[in-house]
Formats: C-alpha cells, structure tokens, sequence
C-alpha cells in the first residue's frame, strides 16, 4: 500500500503544546496523584506516557509511574497482522491494583486496540479506575470507546491514515494525514 501526503497536522511545537495541555487536564481531573499511573501502549503510547509523566513531575514536582503494555497477543486481528505475533514486552513494574490509570495510546480510531489493552491489563490486576488518553482521535469507532483526553479531533474519511512521528521511535516529531493511494 502506497501513500500520500495530504497534510501536516501539528509540529513538534504543537505536538508539545497539546501535552502541556493534557498535564494540566490530568492534574485537574485526579484527585489522588499518589494513586495516579500511567500505562502505554506499546510502541507510541511509551513516549506519550514517558512526557506526559515528566511534565507532570516537573509541574507538580512527584513521579508519576509509567508502564508499557504490548497488547499483540491480545488482539482480534491477529490473522491479518501475521501468522505469528512479534512480542516484546509488558514492562509494568508496579502492582496496579487499586491505581488509577491513564491507558495512552497515539491514535484512536476503532476502538479494537483499547479493546486488547484492558484485557492485556486486567490481567495484570485490578485497577480502581482505567481512563483512556489519545493524542489523536480520528473517529470511526467500532466499539463503545471513548477517551477522557483527548489532544486532537481530526474527522478522517475510510482511505486517510494518522501518523504520528515521536523522535524517541521515529527520529521526527510530527502529526500528518496521509491518504492512501488507490
């Protein structure tokens, strides 16, 4: 599958400004920040939920503990991925149990995703709260999922994609929409 640039939806300034943003949204929404963790899902949930923690120890002056969840065997689609899953790993070093998590992810889209993270993460414990973090949500939900914060709307058609380049993974740092070509 080929693809084209339509647009750039936000820079590494915006990509920043909107993190900020949700820091203070998170802090605004938590009652209890020594019960706060953040979890996120392997491969751009990390670095979201890497500076978002940093912003937030750096606004409020404590460590917030972050968590990577890799969902692959825990997906639907696991026939058109591949035959056989790639696993890396689940690094949550804390117990959750009792913790109130933000489950990040870079793109919302059809809910199949945060589907497979609950499940990946309810079988690391029992959470008091899971509340939900995408930096895009780019609608066409398939199932009943919604996020709490939310970085950026951006109504897509069925043939656009959302690649969000963080420098940690990619060496880049921006937001575009790429349409697909035929």
């Amino acid at each position: 599958m080929t693809t084209r640039l339509k647009s750039q939806l936000m820079s590494a300034s915006e990509i920043d400004r909107t993190l900020v943003r949700l820091a203070h949204e998170i802090l605004e929404k938590s009652q209890e920040l020594d019960k706060l963790a953040f979890i996120g899902i392997r491969r751009r949930g990390v670095p979201l939920a890497e500076r978002l923690a940093a912003k937030i120890e750096a606004l409020e002056g404590r460590k917030i503990p972050v968590g990577t969840l890799d969902i692959n065997l825990y997906r639907d689609d696991l026939t058109t991925v591949g035959n056989s899953p790639i696993l890396n790993s689940t690094d949550i070093s804390f117990p959750i149990t009792g913790l109130d998590i933000v489950l990040m992810d870079d793109v919302l889209y059809t809910g199949r995703t945060i589907r497979a993270a609950l499940d990946a993460l309810f079988d690391k414990g029992r959470p008091s709260r899971v509340q939900l973090l995408a930096l895009i949500d780019r609608g066409w939900r398939e199932l009943p999922i919604e996020a709490r914060y939310v970085g950026r709307m951006v109504q897509t058609s069925a043939n656009e994609i959302i690649e969000v380049k963080f420098q940690e993974i990619d060496g880049m740092e921006k937001v575009l929409l790429v349409e697909k070509d035929g």
